[in-house]
């Protein structure tokens, strides 16, 4: 592993605010510490190269052996072993729509992986009409060039003709019998408001069966014919979703010109766009009707204006730093990873770390409390890096 030099940072006192410049819109958080938390302490890392090659490097899920499987959006699934070594595409991957935004995404790795080898992956879908998110599941072979018995147990509808804001990603529930699945709105116009009509997946998180995709019983919608999946909507482009040590679902979404969201779910909520948000539109214009608080709608517990484009989400259960419990969260126009420290539902202190070694797609925290974070580029630039205590 080669060392990567001006990436190691010195410990400070607390700023005010994390540096971030100039918000896009005016709007007043509606309650303190909900946007521009203060600063926490810098944290002292080294930064180090663990793999590299990687094409659009998108999901990333640990082995119990110490290695890791991780999907590149133009639709190659690879192990990565503890050593950094990068194998060949495993087979078996469902064909993927790799146009704009889409491709193969999430991956994840089941609680009983050592004695059933099961994973979940989420891809672009094309289908007749259009483009979908779609979920998947089978088991990996033992020699970890296979993916096998494959079965599809999620298909977003309607399909989309604009291959934009798929989501996706895959969360399985502390008992590991359900999936949250994260799915955007396609970048659809506003004024069909997508996100907020149940008769649709557009702009939704649901919840199905992690094994045959049917809609659990107690889901807040469920006998309602196509809703029975729908766990909470209002949704702009969720790409980062965890549970929290306690088994909380969290979402981070992203905004347009501002707006960035870290909600915490619940049920048979409604989160707002695009009837309300912190951003505005990219040509400058307001999002609906230029609101940040409706009733009936929920707030973001955090929101980033200017944003940090988030990719995936996790929160640290490791030894190696001093952040036990905090919300890690991958940062695309940020080029760090984002720390948030969380107390009583609340963010009360955020740091940037690493700042400028790429786009941040996506974290997970590895088994000796190192924390890996892939950096999404093209062949051969894509690569995972590895943060450790300096």
């Amino acid at each position: 592993m080669r060392l990567i030099p001006l990436l190691a940072m010195i410990p400070t006192l607390a700023s005010a605010q994390v540096e971030q410049g100039p918000a896009n819109a005016d709007f007043a958080p509606a309650f303190e510490a909900q946007t521009r938390a203060p600063a926490l302490p810098e944290t002292a890392v080294t930064v180090t190269r663990f793999a590299e090659g990687l094409d659009t490097p998108w999901g990333i899920a640990a082995l119990p052996d110490g290695g890791y499987l991780v999907t590149e959006r133009s639709g190659a699934l690879r192990r990565v072993g503890p050593d950094g070594a990068v194998s060949e595409p495993i087979s078996g991957v469902p064909e993927v729509d790799a146009r704009r935004q889409g491709g193969l995404l999430d991956v994840v790795v089941g609680p009983d992986f050592e004695t059933d080898r099961r994973v979940w992956i989420t891809y672009a879908k094309r289908v007749r009409g259009g483009t979908v998110t779609a979920a998947a599941t089978g088991t990996l072979s033992a020699d970890g060039t296979l993916l096998e018995d494959m079965r599809e147990i999620f298909e977003q509808s309607p399909p989309s003709p604009n291959p934009m804001h798929f989501g996706s990603r895959i969360v399985l529930d502390p008992g590991g019998e359900n999936a949250f699945i994260t799915l955007g709105e396609h970048f659809t116009p506003q004024e069909r408001v997508l996100a907020q009509d149940l008769g649709t997946t557009y702009g939704k998180v649901v919840r199905v069966d992690a094994l045959d995709g049917a809609p659990p019983a107690d889901n807040p919608f469920s006998g309602q014919d196509s809703l029975g999946s729908i766990w909470s909507y209002g949704h702009r482009n969720p790409q980062g979703a965890a549970l929290d040590g306690a088994g909380q679902l969290w979402v981070l979404e992203h905004g347009p010109r501002g707006g960035d969201e870290l909600n915490r779910i619940e049920p048979g909520v409604n989160y707002g766009w695009p009837v309300i948000s912190y951003g505005i539109n990219y040509n400058g214009s307001d999002v609906g009707g230029g609101i940040a608080v409706a009733e009936g709608m929920a707030q973001p517990v955090y929101y980033w204006d200017p944003v940090i484009a988030p990719g995936g989400l996790t929160f640290y259960d490791g030894d190696a730093f001093d952040w036990e419990g905090d919300a890690l969260a991958s940062g695309l126009v940020a080029q760090s990873l984002v720390r948030l420290r969380i107390e009583d539902g609340q963010v009360v202190g955020e740091e940037r770390i690493a700042e400028g070694v790429g786009r941040v797609r996506d974290v997970e925290v590895a088994g000796d409390g190192s924390v890996l974070i892939l950096i999404d580029a093209p062949a051969p630039f894509g690569e995972i890096l590895r943060l450790t205590p300096q």
